[in-house]
């Protein structure tokens, strides 16, 4: 196993990344909070934290709380760029918050070394029209882009200040053939992550992450504290990796091993049947024998974390599967119908989201 903000590889031991991370484990407590959350928050694929049950306590008293979640815009989004979001517009719902949605534009710019400043702009106002798409909250949702929003540099500079070099190179991998654009952006990432206490003042947000994105937040959470700032130390909600349709441990950006949300249904229909990752039996006459295993299946698993809301659904599904009764086409049959209904109505959302773009995003 290798879990590093950079690589992911190998068979994920998720009670491991615990210990070695000094994490949390999302008790039964904080989850009997989340019964009425999205199937990502309630069905454990959130499975560790830093502070969240202080989050819960604090709006449950009344005080000021949030969610901040970025995304770097390099290309078109898939369903695995889509996580963190889902789970913070379930918060929103569920909690009332205010929700920080930061686009890295910059990032990606120093980062990918193919892409031009002109097409990291275009790529970030398509992706916000993606993410606008989802049902946010237009008085209670912020959007800003690094290159667009200058103010966030004013915060970055003073965060860049109490970061030494040495600290940000061993958190972020910097390396020395590294552009000084990159070695800069440490300070960005955490001026992201305290965005909503610049703006608001002293209060808790919960940043929804990868669990190997980790190191980002306990380096935020030390700036945090200095006598310079005086914030809440950032609470944070760490996600499972979503798997390749391949099986792999995390969903990459390759066209064949992704669903992206501007797949036509026929190219769903040909990645599902052609690459997701079965769980059945070599053959129909030993899946009926045997049964299937849904627990690696590709096709329940984005069921389980995105498709089907309904456990009782759900569960038949899983019983089904596992009994021979449902078989392997039959299983992906069910996932390509619902993700097409998914981004049916994605597409037009996304569309209508043209007209509100100002309703949300920042500006100087």
């Amino acid at each position: 196993m290798k879990v590093t903000p950079w690589e992911v590889e190998g068979n994920i031991d998720y009670d491991r990344l615990i210990k070695e991370f000094g994490v949390s484990p999302i008790s039964e407590k904080i989850r009997s909070r989340l019964k009425d959350t999205h199937p990502l928050l309630r069905r454990g694929i959130y499975f560790s934290h830093r502070d969240f049950d202080k989050w819960l306590n604090n709006h449950d008293n009344k005080k000021n709380v949030s969610v901040i979640t970025g995304r770097g815009p390099s290309e078109k989004m898939h369903l695995g760029h889509l996580v963190p979001f889902l789970v913070a517009k379930s918060l929103q719902d569920n909690f009332n918050c205010n929700v920080y949605i930061p686009i890295s534009d910059d990032e990606k710019f120093y980062v990918k070394e193919n892409l031009s400043f002109e097409d990291a702009i275009e790529y970030s106002r398509d992706n916000i029209l993606d993410l606008i798409a989802l049902g946010f909250k237009p008085k209670k949702t912020f959007i800003f882009e690094d290159f667009i929003y200058t103010k966030v540099y004013s915060y970055a500079g003073r965060i860049a200040k109490r970061i030494t070099y040495s600290t940000a190179k061993a958190a972020f991998g910097l390396k020395n053939e590294n552009n000084v654009g990159w070695s800069f952006y440490p300070a960005m990432q955490a001026a992201h992550i305290l965005f909503p206490q610049f703006n608001e003042g002293k209060h808790i947000s919960v940043v929804p992450v990868g669990i190997d994105q980790d190191p980002f937040i306990r380096l935020t959470r030390d700036i945090a504290m200095h006598k310079d700032f005086g914030f809440e130390k950032p609470a944070a909600l760490h996600a499972k990796f979503i798997p390749s349709l391949y099986g792999d441990p995390k969903m990459s950006s390759s066209k064949e091993g992704s669903i992206f949300l501007s797949d036509s249904k026929k190219e769903v229909e040909n990645k599902i049947k052609k690459y997701a990752f079965s769980g059945g039996g070599a053959t129909i006459n030993e899946h009926r024998e045997k049964g299937g295993n849904p627990d690696i299946d590709v096709s329940y698993q984005y069921l389980k974390m995105f498709f089907e809301p309904d456990d009782n659904k759900l569960k038949k599904i899983y019983d089904d599967y596992k009994s021979g009764k449902l078989l392997t086409s039959e299983i992906k049959d069910i996932l390509i119908e619902k993700i097409n209904k998914f981004l049916e109505e994605h597409r037009k959302n996304k569309e209508k989201a043209k007209d509100k773009m100002k309703d949300f995003i920042l500006k100087d």
